[in-house]
């Protein structure tokens, strides 16, 4: 085949199995997918197909740092995807060291990378900036004292330190309790004799979230307590089949505009369609993802270098508004500046049904 017509090639990070969450996975893949689909019917990048090359991270950052390494050596003009931020960091820390371009669909963990990366951008907003957003959201829901039941984590800690550093300057207090020493029946117990009211859980789903939850829910000493997770683990379809009712009410981070536009709205259709049931807000990330990263190919050509220099001049309408990609404060990549952010819960009253209770 001509190298005119061969396709051009993109490497697609995705955690498809356990220990990676995978049902985010799959929602990412399924964006990622549509969007590729739509650019090839489109005349894909000057008449040549883009074809998706997807790797399971499995949340392994190794794994994740390797398949980078294979892609440089092969013809492959970029990298995507990936949901886990401490996997996305190891493989935007192989990018920027290989000289890939690397879109991060979904990780949002501040520091992305150690040192200034030129190649390297990211959809999903910095963790500091939807985290800030929740704690507005605590204080104005008039939690004082917060407790936070955490898993040892690179994320989990960065996000703790966002919370006491908003929240500590406007009188408010966090708590550290320690999940993996703890174990539920402990968190419910240091709970019962504290003054906190509301306990945010920074762990893994199914777990320890899911036990937890039940817990805390079945613990009548703790029945005035509010339970939240910023990460937005109850987003997904098998927190409700897994938790029920109890899995409603607790607050979460989803990025989200309040409305989606023409194309959002023709997205989420065959995204419906494609997954059997409501794309999550990642779904609409991975579409977001080719949608930017086609439009760099087109008008700045599929060498890696021209690439990794489009960042700051592209400029896409998305599912949820336009991308256009900045310096921001504290962070070492590209970033896109104004995504959308809501705090949502599930209904009590219908779990299946998403109420937004606070933008930022």
């Amino acid at each position: 085949m001509h190298a005119q017509s061969s396709a051009v090639r993109v490497g697609a990070l995705v955690p498809l199995t356990p220990p990676g969450w995978d049902e985010a996975g799959r929602h990412l893949l399924a964006g990622l997918e549509r969007a590729v689909a739509d650019v090839n019917d489109a005349g894909g990048i000057g008449g040549r197909p883009l074809e998706l090359l997807v790797r399971d991270t499995a949340a392994d950052p190794e794994r994740a740092a390797a398949a980078v390494a294979e892609w440089a050596a092969l013809d492959v003009a970029a990298v995507v995807g990936e949901y886990h931020s401490v996997v996305a960091r190891a493989a935007a820390a192989r990018a920027d060291a290989l000289g890939m371009p690397f879109l991060c669909s979904s990780a949002v963990l501040d520091a992305l990378t150690d040192r200034p990366a030129p190649g390297v951008a990211r959809l999903a907003p910095a963790q500091s900036h939807g985290w800030r957003i929740y704690a507005d959201f605590l204080l104005g829901a008039g939690h004082r004292r917060i407790a936070v039941a955490a898993e040892p984590s690179v994320y989990w800690a960065a996000g703790t330190r966002i919370l006491r550093d908003h929240l500590a300057p406007r009188g408010a207090e966090v708590d550290e309790l320690d999940l993996r020493a703890l174990g539920p029946a402990g968190v419910c117990d240091a709970l019962a004799d504290g003054r906190a009211s509301a306990l945010l859980i920074l762990a893994g789903h199914p777990d320890p979230a899911v036990p937890l939850v039940r817990a805390v829910r079945g613990d009548r000493r703790l029945a005035g307590i509010t339970m939240g997770a910023p990460a937005g683990q109850p987003e997904f379809a098998a927190w409700a089949r897994s938790l029920g009712r109890d899995g409603a009410g607790i607050p979460f981070l989803r990025y989200l505009p309040e409305r989606l536009g023409p194309l959002g709205t023709r997205v989420a259709a065959a995204l419906r369609e494609r997954l059997g049931a409501a794309p999550s807000f990642v779904a609409f990330e991975g579409y977001d993802t080719i949608a930017v990263l086609a439009e760099c190919l087109r008008s700045h050509g599929v060498e890696r270098s021209r690439t990794a220099a489009a960042w700051p001049h592209v400029a896409v309408e998305g599912t949820r508004g336009p991308i256009r990609f900045s310096r921001m404060p504290g962070t070492s990549v590209w970033q896109w500046a104004r995504p959308p952010v809501q705090v949502v819960d599930r209904d009590p009253a219908d779990p299946e049904r998403f109420r937004v209770l606070h933008t930022g």
